[in-house]
């Protein structure tokens, strides 16, 4: 089995194609490209090892995916482009990459499917086997879990396509599930079967990190259920029941230093449960397109995402994490061996996420912690995805919305914030915790607010950020009192339809491909 920072370096040179190894090589349909497959350890192994193929894409784990997060009131595009500009605005536009997420999922479905028709009659030892299977489940559930509450809904109309192993290819145009709902049953059973056949994390041991494990398919059982609570309440105990497993099975805990957080050396910490593994030389570009635009003339930063007042105001002034979220005018920061006094006038916003700029702090950085070719720019930051700190505010979400307390696991987050207790925590209070704890990454913002029922309200307002200028005879500031900050208009008020937007667009070359898709309502 080969180690996911192998897998990295090779879809890093784009030899997954040509290796000898030939552990990535499947055709477009998802199928095993050696005729003679599923006979050994090493097949299972191989299998397994071609379903990390999509840390690759950019539209997963780069910028993408992150198009969804900018329909939300925490940020705007940050930079002039007309496509990003549609999305946010609701209106169908295929032409960014935020449409590769439907085919690269089903893509995935389809090697999981392949791996859990064949697997099961392997002679290979049941450790092999079991690692396998529980692998496949795992990403099976996952990837459906990545598109469904984005596309499927419990109305009109319905979830998305579910895939059975061994259909043939051109059975595997299949109509929507009736229902979302169904979807998440369907992930939840399959996250169940992944825990029950994973390894915990640290008994995969350090050379296979990043690969999924048993406390990861419980948080994940967990989210799926706290999502499909906005349609049966009774869910909401799923959500506790299975965050409690988490809890109680000794292994993760809060990093004490959320700045730490963010550091390299913390990849894998105890707050750790799964993530985008990265390398300077492969893995998300995320850090890269949300540094500043043309990255002050020394790094090709790409200057998207860029936070918004509204979210910087929703912050504490005492919170430990402001600082470490958000750069704003007048902050100072450490960029490729210089101190640097933040001020912007390439973003549409005036400010900057802060959370992914650690590996560009040294003046070596570029080669060794970031990738040096700034059109792929990656670095050794795994971007978290599932942590300890959302276990802790998925339990106390769902205990607040029984109307029972939920005060212990907020204020567990709330406590490394450095901020005071809250006693009898609203509906409210936990809403702010989790937009300011999660703020800038793969947090689903846009789909908080949707299942809370209050996405109008937030995605309708005008949305603010900041123009500075500096003051007469100062090229380069050194403090805040070098410049003159305005608040300014960096997106208008938007028009969101209920009854429409409250799901995306399915691609419209996915809608072709076949007879049976049909498009959302409305697009």
């Amino acid at each position: 089995m080969k180690t996911i920072q192998f897998i990295l370096a090779v879809l890093g040179l784009s030899l997954f194609f040509t290796s000898c190894e030939d552990f990535l090589t499947y055709d477009k349909y998802g199928e095993p490209a050696n005729d003679n497959f599923w006979k050994t350890a090493a097949d299972a192994e191989r299998a397994a090892d071609g379903l990390y193929f999509w840390l690759g894409e950019d539209g997963i784990v780069g910028r993408g995916f992150m198009h969804y997060y900018n329909c939300s009131d925490d940020i705007v595009t940050g930079r002039t482009q007309a496509g990003c500009a549609a999305m946010k605005n609701f209106i169908a536009d295929y032409s960014r990459d935020v449409v590769d997420n439907w085919p690269v999922m089903y893509q995935l479905i389809k090697r999981c499917n392949d791996m859990i028709l064949n697997v099961p009659a392997m002679e290979i030892s049941e450790d092999v086997k079991n690692k396998a299977l529980g692998q496949a489940y795992f990403f099976r559930a996952w990837a459906y879990f990545w598109l469904a509450p984005y596309y499927g809904d419990n109305g009109e109309n319905g979830g998305i396509p579910i895939v059975e192993p061994g259909l043939d290819i051109e059975e595997m145009d299949v109509p929507r599930a009736a229902s979302v709902r169904e979807n998440y049953a369907y992930c939840i059973n399959d996250f169940k079967k992944a825990a029950e056949l994973l390894p915990g994390f640290k008994e995969w041991g350090e050379s296979q990190y990043g690969r999924p494990h048993k406390t990861a398919c419980w948080a994940y059982i967990a989210k799926v259920a706290l999502w499909d609570a906005q349609y049966d309440a009774s869910s909401y105990a799923t959500v506790v029941e299975y965050c409690d497993k988490v809890i109680h099975s000794g292994a993760h805990a809060l990093v004490s230093d959320f700045r730490a957080l963010f550091s390299p050396s913390n990849n894998y910490s105890p707050e750790y449960l799964f993530s985008f593994p990265s390398s300077a030389i492969s893995g998300s570009i995320l850090p890269g397109v949300m540094l500043e635009n043309k990255g002050w003339g020394e790094y090709n930063g790409w200057g998207y995402f860029t936070p918004t007042t509204d979210l910087l105001n929703a912050f504490d002034p005492a919170d430990d994490r402001l600082p470490v979220t958000i750069l704003k005018p007048g902050d100072t920061f450490r960029f490729l061996g210089q101190e640097k006094v933040y001020y912007s006038n390439e973003s549409l916003s005036g400010m900057q996420f802060n959370k992914y700029m650690q590996p560009f702090e040294e003046e070596d950085a570029i080669g060794q912690t970031v990738n040096p070719n700034g059109d792929y720019p990656t670095t050794t930051l795994n971007i978290p995805v599932m942590r300890y700190a959302e276990v802790l505010l998925m339990k106390a979400e769902a205990l607040i919305w029984q109307g029972k307390n939920g005060d212990d696991p907020l204020n567990q987050v709330r406590r490394r914030a450095n901020l005071p207790e809250i006693k009898n925590a609203t509906k409210e209070d936990l809403m702010n915790e989790r937009r300011c704890e999660l703020a800038g990454e793969f947090s689903h913002r846009m789909l908080d607010l949707l299942r809370w029922g209050v996405a109008k309200q937030y995605v309708e307002k005008l949305l603010y950020g900041y123009t500075v200028q500096l003051k007469n005879g100062i090229e380069i500031p050194t403090s805040v009192n070098d410049m003159i900050i305005t608040e300014m208009e960096a997106w208008p008020a938007r028009s969101f339809n209920e009854s429409v937007n409250q799901v995306f667009p399915i691609p419209a070359n996915e809608i072709a491909k076949g007879k049976n898709l049909v498009q959302n309502k409305g697009y």
